[in-house]
């Protein structure tokens, strides 16, 4: 073998470094998303807020992280193959989720506490909490009329949770400012827990992309977003080994078969009446519908509650075999809590449903009142009809928080992209997947959504997790005495449902859209995280279980 030269050698050698140089950039490259429908984005500013006297300054981002359903590998197929070929023509599915994130300036992320924030529906973004709770503008709505078209007044928040939190809005995959794409979209993000893990994955994204992985984390979620909590805490926990110091529930509800919501659909369930019972009582008292002198709310519902797990539960158990006597006494207590006619409730079989009740407490007024919010009333759009066919409380609120939603996040986040904002999607009737993988089950299962299995067992998984649940007595949505049923019956040991805090507001699904409950979900919340952020604080809650 004839010796190389130096400079034959010398050349061979560089050649062969820059091959080993350019390796991982190529392996780097062909590891890439294919076709990827979006890419992360985000758009910083600065502000300031004055919260109950005292000045927070803030960084705001606004942007978006792209996630994909379960299952989904990041690895490119090799070039030329069948697996390249197929994902070249119908691309897998993925989300830009939207985010708007407010950090404290000058705080240090170790232990600065961060909250995840979300609406629910399912199908809705997060403009309801983002412009009416807890970011650092707010959108002033009247209590319990209809608010006046625009211009809107949007003004400084002084009961934004920036104080005690940093705080991350954000809008489920198609809703608000985030998007899907790509094959079977929606049934890779539209369901329970498609849903739930497109969220762990924004979770996990942002918590590295921010530094966030070792501050205290909560979430904060409304309406469905309650289910989601349930499902997503639990995934953190023991898909992605991430646990979080709290979850902030408001609005509950974790299984669907009792809500107050069509339960004639299901028949010898007669739970959700029993529970509703106690808004609707509350309801009429704030109409001045209930007969009898005037009494505080508070004596009102402590007779009610009494009443509904005692007599008239007993009576709907009984079904056709109650005795005569017994079932006019029911519908005359009924009467003394409703103020519905005892010739209407003896027709309804002394079971009434939320749509109903909201149809007929006022028709003497040809008025409905609400369903998110009682204390709300409206026209009635068809005066023949069985139950509401509207709500009376989004009629009169939706149009300021878009409005003045659209107006802020273009002008102040100086977020300005091409695409229309969603405040709501109509996924319930033929999109949405229901059906739920429980964590002892091997597969979903034919049920009814309930998510209570999810929730306990993330308490067990970590025996330290803190739960608040906050609830208005006007919500018809979600009844504030479904959620207490609900959490004194989650499968966990005895000790655990101390862990659990009940704070309740003269209010309706949405509190904060009654400014004294908004003050008071804020000074609540707050000092759920300074009990519970592990900062020094003692870890005592005050616990009102009822």
């Amino acid at each position: 073998m004839k010796r190389l030269g130096f400079a034959v050698v010398f050349a061979a050698v560089c050649a062969a470094q820059a091959l080993a140089a350019d390796a991982p950039k190529k392996a780097e490259k062909d590891a890439a998303p294919a076709l990827g429908f979006f890419k992360p984005a985000q758009k910083e500013t600065e502000g300031s807020v004055l919260v109950e006297g005292k000045r927070v300054d803030y960084r705001a981002v606004a942007g978006t992280l792209v996630v994909h359903p379960q299952g989904w590998d990041d690895v490119l197929p090799k070039k030329g193959s069948e697996a390249r070929e197929k994902e070249q023509k119908e691309p897998p599915a993925e989300a830009s989720m939207f985010y708007v994130a407010y950090f404290k300036r000058g705080a240090p992320s170790e232990t600065r506490p961060i909250t995840f924030l979300y609406n629910g529906g399912p199908g809705s973004s997060t403009v309801w909490l983002h412009m009416g709770a807890f970011g650092p503008r707010r959108v002033v709505t009247n209590d319990d009329t209809h608010t006046p078209a625009a211009p809107y007044r949007i003004v400084n928040n002084d009961f934004s949770l920036l104080d005690a939190s940093d705080l991350v809005f954000v809008d489920a995959p198609g809703t608000g400012f985030s998007r899907i794409a790509g094959k079977d979209k929606e049934k890779a993000f539209w369901g329970v827990d498609q849903d739930a893990h497109a969220f762990a994955e924004f979770i996990n994204q942002f918590l590295s992309r921010y530094g966030r992985w070792n501050s205290p984390k909560y979430l904060f979620g409304e309406s469905y977003g309650t289910t989601r909590s349930a499902v997503l805490v639990d995934q953190l926990e023991t898909n992605y080994d991430v646990d979080f110091n709290g979850v902030v529930l408001l609005s509950q509800i974790l299984n669907y078969d009792l809500s107050p919501d069509g339960p004639e659909t299901n028949p010898s369930v007669d739970l959700p009446y029993v529970l509703a019972l106690p808004t609707y009582a509350a309801t009429a008292w704030y109409h001045h519908k209930l007969p009898g002198a005037p009494r505080p709310l508070k004596d009102v519902l402590a007779d009610v509650e009494k009443f509904a797990t005692g007599d008239y539960e007993r009576a709907l158990a009984a079904g056709l075999s109650l005795d005569p006597k017994v079932r006019d006494q029911v519908a005359g207590e009924l009467h003394q809590f409703t103020g519905l006619p005892v010739a209407y409730i003896e027709k309804a079989n002394l079971r009434i449903d939320g749509g109903e009740f909201e149809k007929t407490l006022q028709d003497d007024a040809d008025a409905t009142i609400g369903r998110l919010d009682t204390r709300f009333s409206g026209p009635t759009l068809d005066p023949l009809s069985k139950e509401a066919s509207y709500d009376p409380q989004g009629a009169a609120i939706g149009s300021a928080y878009v409005s003045a939603f659209n107006d802020y996040a273009r002008k102040v986040l100086a977020y300005q992209p091409a695409r229309e904002f969603e405040p709501e999607l109509d996924v319930i009737e033929t999109k949405w997947d229901f059906q739920h993988k429980p964590p002892t089950s091997e597969q979903p299962l034919p049920q009814t959504t309930n998510v209570m299995p999810d929730l306990a067992d993330a308490m067990k998984q970590n025996p330290n997790l803190r739960v608040l649940l906050n609830a208005g007595y006007f919500d018809l949505a979600t009844p504030f005495f479904e959620g207490i049923y609900e959490m004194r019956h989650l499968q966990i040991p005895e000790k655990l449902f101390s862990n659990i805090s009940f704070k309740f507001y003269p209010s309706g699904h949405m509190v904060y859209a009654h400014q004294p409950s908004l003050k008071s979900l804020h000074d609540n919340v707050a000092a759920f995280i300074g009990a519970t952020d592990n900062e020094g604080s003692s870890g005592a809650l005050v616990t009102k279980s009822r």
